[in-house]
């Protein structure tokens, strides 16, 4: 790995940010000396921006997502070499013949050569079973989702068992969980079914269905939010290139989810020991490889996500075997169209989920008819890319859980639903949830839905250069605590009709910023902030369209 994945200065990124904004405001070259907006341009440079550029890695209210998605942001997914077409295998584009176990063979083959490129040529493939992507560096590629369609005509109920909640009560796991089409390593999956068919509802992580499957490489010194290196107590088992997961437990104060939210009075008087939930979920395990190696201190691939302090008994640990570097491209699945179920009894006509995933993708996919659309599980580092969701709507669009990470979500559509949305149904939109972090969603087009904050203080997500016709609605137990921990950003967000709720936060999110953001005002689903007192929450170009420069958070950063 080169010196210059990871060094960034201060300095530098001031200077480039400078010409970043000044280049998308005036349309010039990108030089420092056209920072300041021309009076006859209508866009306008916030205050904040000007700050996050000073202090990039630990701005108070804007988080560092420079690096999110695949490969750090990377613009290319590799091209793998062709290793099988599903129809050696036995697939057939007739619409009637069950597909499914030659595809499977397909992409086992391709797990047993190592890796590579699956081909579906362009048609309509039936399957009456789900698609299982397990191995490494296999990408699943059809001729384009306009071209080529997978008809799914059963669901996970059906296909694999009823799933309840490891928290009880007579909910469906499928109403947030597993997918027609699921990346997860094979002996991940394998584990998560034999649970599943025992009834023991697992955890869904990087760490086992019980969260004891990881050893402790070594112990971490002190460091703050925003470092690129930590000092550890042995370097010895850490190489450039491992990937490795940062885990902070917390203490019985609960000063490690305080700091999640931003700290201060209000996280401080916040009642935490009720919501088991939350606390569920905790110790924080946060993936990451590992870039350079020089003596006990390690260079990371990402700034740390939040401080490490010896309170919190900060390690770097093993995992399961991780998926990397596999994606599907190129296809449609469209499931039999059903009515949709009542809420959080799906039965799982789901549509692309990753799962324990690290530096994988999704690119020109589109779902249709669907319990739930796309989803991160215990994912980190992976892109979705050209996605859409379509047909008779669904409960979640997209949907990120169990400690999801560093992931991009980039020109994605939630079409209007095809037809009305039956009694008891639920519709969320852009789900995130379950202390997951530096997620960014970019160039969206949510024709119904909302930003669906699912509790279970997911904190320092950026949704940005979104339109959004605000009708959906968040969920989420009390059990699971507050909506917001600290650094969500809204950046340039288009909301056609006029709702507030969870579009404009600066009352709701601490330590957060809601920056270009039209006139809206509050109806239906009305939240009051978990946090008393002053939320240390910023607003700016309020009642704007379009206006705040740069226009995409995300990309700017990307750009420094």
């Amino acid at each position: 790995m080169s010196e210059d994945y990871v060094s960034i200065t201060r300095r530098g990124l001031l200077g480039s940010a400078v010409a970043v904004a000044a280049a998308m405001v005036t349309g010039g070259p990108a030089t420092a000396a056209t920072a300041v907006a021309r009076p006859h341009d209508p866009g306008q440079v916030p205050t904040i921006w000007r700050e996050f550029t000073r202090t990039p890695f630990t701005h108070p209210q804007i988080p560092y997502v420079g690096r999110a998605g695949h490969r750090g942001g990377s613009a290319r997914f590799p091209r793998r070499p062709v290793v099988a077409d599903v129809r050696a295998y036995g697939a057939v584009a007739d619409g009637t013949t069950d597909c499914a176990p030659a595809i499977n063979r397909a992409i086992a083959a391709a797990g047993r050569a190592g890796g590579g490129t699956v081909l579906i040529p362009p048609g309509t493939f039936r399957i009456d079973g789900l698609i299982r992507i397990g191995q490494s560096n296999v990408v699943l590629r059809g001729a384009g989702s306009d071209r080529t369609k997978l008809y799914a005509t059963r669901n996970l109920t059906e296909l694999i068992g009823v799933y309840g909640s490891r928290y009880g009560g007579d909910k469906s796991s499928w109403s947030w969980a597993g997918g027609l089409i699921w990346l997860a390593p094979t002996a991940r999956w394998d584990s998560l079914v034999a649970a599943i068919k025992d009834k023991a509802w697992p955890f869904e992580g990087w760490t086992g269905n019980k969260r004891d499957e990881w050893e402790t490489l070594t112990t971490v010194a002190p460091a703050t939010r925003g470092s690129w290196s930590v000092t550890v107590a042995d370097p010895r088992p850490l190489k450039p290139g491992r990937l490795v997961l940062l885990r902070l437990a917390d203490d019985a104060d609960h000063t490690l989810l305080e700091h999640m939210s931003g700290g201060g009075p209000g996280p401080e008087a916040y009642y935490w020991d009720d919501k088991t939930k939350l606390t569920s979920y905790v110790p924080y395990e946060w993936p990451v490889r590992i870039a350079r190696v020089r003596g006990r201190k390690v260079t990371l691939e990402r700034p740390l996500p939040l401080d490490v302090r010896p309170e919190w008994d900060p390690r770097l640990t093993t995992h399961v075997e991780p998926l990397t570097g596999s994606g599907v491209e190129g296809l449609t699945l469209e499931a039999v169209e059903t009515p949709q179920s009542p809420h959080l009894l799906d039965k799982g006509y789901n549509g692309v989920v990753l799962q324990c995933a690290y530096d994988c993708w999704v690119d020109d996919v589109t779902v249709r008819h669907v319990d739930n659309g796309f989803g991160f599980v215990a994912a980190s580092a992976c892109t979705l890319r050209r996605t859409r969701v379509a047909g008779r709507g669904s409960h979640h669009p997209y949907f990120c859980r169990e400690g999801s990470h560093d992931n991009l979500v980039e020109d994605f559509t939630i079409e209007q639903r095809t037809v009305p949305a039956p009694p008891n149904t639920q519709l969320h939109g852009i789900n995130v949830e379950g202390l997951s972090s530096y997620n960014v969603w970019s160039r969206g087009d949510l024709r119904m839905g909302t930003f669906d904050s699912h509790r279970g203080l997911p904190f320092a997500n950026v949704r940005t250069d979104i339109t959004v016709d605000n009708n959906g609605r968040h969920g989420g137990d009390a059990s699971a605590g507050p909506l917001f921990g600290a650094r969500f950003t809204h950046w340039n967000i288009r909301v056609t009709n006029g709702r507030a709720g969870l579009m404009k936060i600066d009352g709701l999110a601490p330590y957060s910023a809601t920056v270009g953001v039209n006139e809206v005002t509050e109806f239906d689903q009305i939240d009051v902030p978990d946090f008393a007192g002053d939320l240390h929450s910023r607003l700016e170009l309020y009642g704007t369209t379009d206006v705040v420069r740069p226009r995409n958070l995300y990309e700017a950063q990307r750009d420094l």
